[in-house]
């Protein structure tokens, strides 16, 4: 993603077309759903066409899943860069950026939750290396609200945690032609978010 447009604005992400194809498979079939036939065919490659770019159907979710977790941070470094260095300030644009990523990269936000169990366990560790240092860039950000008095919670690391998941979910049920608009959801979950770390 191109470092100086503003982290708010989604645009199809031109992945390689294996990557695309796989993840529209595995979005609407799994990973064990789909055989590396359907992905060739998708692809219009043969299935040798398919081995000549990855080793295996692993290798391809192990790629998937790590530019779609390497997306979510880099908008997320955006969005704490760009705010004001309260930690309130930083709160709300960094849960906004989560929100905005799951609600416009639906498909990638739940091949990556869903399919974490299907990683063996080298490529799992990898991935959730990275979705950890993510999920750091919270946990820092509500420490300091705390620090400072912004923030109420006793519990930060649980509020940070309960937070990552109330914006995964959003990938589950948002879409485009719903009744809210992205503004009021927005608002609406920030507002959910700012209760659980006790902003008043």
């Amino acid at each position: 993603m191109n470092g100086a447009e503003d982290w708010r604005i989604y645009h199809d992400q031109g992945l390689p077309r294996i990557l695309s194809a796989a993840l529209q498979a595995f979005a609407e079939r799994g990973y064990h759903g789909t055989t590396t036939r359907e992905l060739a065919e998708r692809t219009g490659l043969s299935v040798p066409g398919i081995y000549h770019h990855y080793r295996s159907k692993q290798d391809i979710l192990v790629d998937l899943m790590m530019l779609v977790i390497d997306e979510l941070i880099d908008r997320s470094r955006q969005a704490v860069a760009g705010a004001a260095v309260t930690p309130r300030a930083q709160f709300d644009a960094l849960v906004e950026s989560l929100l905005r990523f799951h609600m416009f990269r639906k498909q990638g936000a739940i091949v990556s939750t869903s399919e974490l169990r299907s990683l063996e366990p080298d490529n799992r560790a990898k991935y959730v290396a990275r979705r950890d240092e993510q999920q750091r860039m919270l946990d820092k950000i509500i420490l300091a609200g705390v620090e400072s008095g912004e923030f109420t919670t006793p519990y930060p690391a649980d509020a940070s945690r309960a937070i990552a998941s109330l914006c995964v979910g959003v990938a589950s049920w948002y879409r485009a032609d719903g009744q809210l608009s992205v503004e009021t959801l927005l608002e609406r979950y920030l507002t959910i978010a700012e209760a659980i770390v006790g902003i008043h």
